[in-house]
């Protein structure tokens, strides 16, 4: 059984016995959200990440889910992908294809890629032109308070070094607030050259869910999750803060291991 408890600012934090009881825990969650936004919007827009996500969102190609979930109406999108063509081994787009997509009925057209034939700057900007098309129609709702995009749930992972969604450490495109979309060509990790959705874009969506397993990544869910004073690195994950929005942490026991004082009931 999955232990929840809320910690501070830091949104909903639910820690699972195993991974596959956190894979059912997160097709539940996902499907969840995908009804309420399909019956209040007609549509579910929501963004997909890459390492170990799309694996661990495995069963909603099982039963129930594969029958019970309104696939024609969702909208896909990518918080991040590398820029590498889409049948590299690189690629989010291959792995949400290869683990995901072609095992449910998603529309293809509403599988929305980049543009692998150009430059990352050039794939950047390509990619915030087709959303903001997208957001003009209300395929992807609008944020209250500005023309941003406001997607109903954005799924990201975590590193060890706590970047998300390509955003690393200290990178100066942390900074970034005009833009929807960035990019980078000096990423820390292989392959260099990605882009990412900003952080402005990922705060103000209506749901976001950071997927983090493996002890590997405790000491970094730690600096992410807990109060540990001003002197804390300034970890990406952290900076994920939706401002209206919900935020849920998805954790196995090894990437809780370093939590602190968070109350936790079953």
């Amino acid at each position: 059984m999955a232990l929840s408890g809320t910690c501070t600012e830091r949104g909903e934090v639910k820690i699972h016995e195993s991974l596959d009881e956190l894979s059912t825990d997160l097709a539940d969650y996902i499907a969840k959200l995908s009804e309420a936004s399909v019956k209040e919007r007609g549509v579910f827009a929501v963004a997909l990440s890459g390492g170990s996500l799309i694996d661990l969102m495995r069963k909603l190609c099982d039963a129930p889910y594969n029958k019970t979930v309104d696939w024609a109406k969702w909208y896909i999108f990518w918080a991040d992908e590398r820029v590498v063509a889409k049948n590299h081994s690189n690629s989010n787009y291959k792995l949400a294809k290869d683990g995901l997509l072609s095992k449910v009925p998603i529309i293809p057209s509403h599988v929305h890629s980049i543009n692998d034939s150009v430059s990352a700057e050039e794939a950047a900007d390509d990619y915030e032109f087709a959303i903001r098309q997208l957001v003009k129609t209300r395929m992807v709702s609008v944020s209250e308070n500005s023309d941003c995009p406001k997607f109903d749930l954005i799924l990201l992972g975590m590193g060890p070094d706590g970047h998300a969604a390509s955003l690393f450490p200290n990178h100066s495109v942390l900074s970034e607030k005009d833009e929807w979309v960035t990019f980078i060509t000096d990423s820390p990790k292989p392959p260099p050259e990605r882009i990412a959705f900003t952080m402005p874009v990922i705060n103000l969506a209506s749901n976001v869910a950071l997927v983090v397993t493996g002890d590997v990544k405790a000491e970094a869910v730690h600096l992410a999750i807990d109060d540990v004073g001003p002197d804390c690195p300034s970890l990406p994950a952290k900076m994920v803060q939706p401002m209206k929005g919900n935020l849920v942490w998805f954790l196995d026991k090894p990437a809780a291991s370093k939590l602190g004082r968070c109350q936790f009931s079953e």
